[in-house]
């Protein structure tokens, strides 16, 4: 019954976001975009906790929401990691024991609405608002962003142009918001009119209508020294996208990995973000 439920809950959401169209159209939009932009999970959990509280934590205010950041310190270049959706720096345990020992002081932090962070949204405008404070704050030599936020890491740059980031390291982003649109009109069941709509409410809220918020284009205007590694058969985020980001950015080393799926949680890809940093 349960798992019935969850089949056709979002059906029953589309429907009456859908049906609230016709008498209140902004108030379903804004619930349509709210929706979109709120996780379901990626919370600490209790058996992350440990790991997270042997870093030294510094809490940050940004607008209306604290931000939770870890730092294990050393005396070496400092690394920004940023985290993807519906996850929490602790997706990133092994790496940092592995970067730490390498001697690279590290930063990371959780997003909005995730980890031990307050708030109840996230998007990549606002996940880049935020990776901004934490930049000026740490100053990192290098970035290093998974998913979500691979995309917020080049969408930092690209608003930014940060000329004191050596380094991009983006791990299996997406790149286009048009596509991952499409995928929520499908589950939603939502009408064309409806989607014309919430194109126009992100136009006015962050400066893009769907198909110009393209990770894609956005590369054509980077300079930093980049490394892009996907997989061939990630499930989430489609290699095309990975390939589309690739042909745009000139100075970036693309690297294909094979069924290691879309959290690349794998040695051989940390090896390979070492060696890249400490070329």
């Amino acid at each position: 019954m349960k798992e019935k439920y969850k089949k056709y809950l979002p059906l029953i959401i589309g429907k009456y976001i859908q049906f609230l169209f016709f008498f209140n159209s902004k108030k379903a939009i804004n619930k349509a975009y709210t929706l979109f932009c709120t996780p379901r999970k990626g919370k600490i959990l209790p058996e992350q906790e440990g790991f997270l509280e042997e870093a030294e934590d510094e809490i940050i205010l940004i607008d209306t929401v604290y931000i939770q950041t870890y730092r294990w310190s050393s005396m070496g270049e400092t690394i920004l990691l940023i985290h993807g959706w519906e996850s929490n720096t602790h997706r990133w345990k092994v790496l940092i024991q592995k970067l730490h020992k390498k001697g690279f002081n590290i930063i990371a932090f959780d997003a909005p609405a995730h980890g031990n962070s307050t708030g109840k949204i996230l998007n990549v405008p606002l996940y880049t608002k935020c990776l901004q404070k934490i930049v000026e704050l740490y100053r990192p030599n290098h970035m290093i962003g998974h998913s979500v936020g691979g995309m917020a890491t080049i969408f930092h740059q690209y608003t930014y142009q940060n000329e004191e980031i050596e380094k991009l390291i983006v791990l299996a982003p997406p790149s286009e918001l048009s596509r991952i649109m499409k995928g929520y009109q499908e589950i939603l069941k939502l009408s064309p009119k409806f989607m014309k709509a919430l194109n126009h409410y992100f136009k006015e809220k962050h400066g893009y209508y769907f198909d110009e918020f393209s990770m894609a284009n956005f590369a054509k205007n980077l300079v930093v020294k980049g490394l892009l590694i996907h997989d061939k058969n990630d499930d989430i985020a489609p290699y095309s996208e990975a390939e589309g980001i690739s042909k745009n950015w000139n100075n970036a080393q693309f690297i294909t990995t094979e069924n290691y799926g879309h959290s690349l949680f794998f040695d051989e890809v940390d090896n390979i973000i070492i060696d890249f940093l400490k070329a």
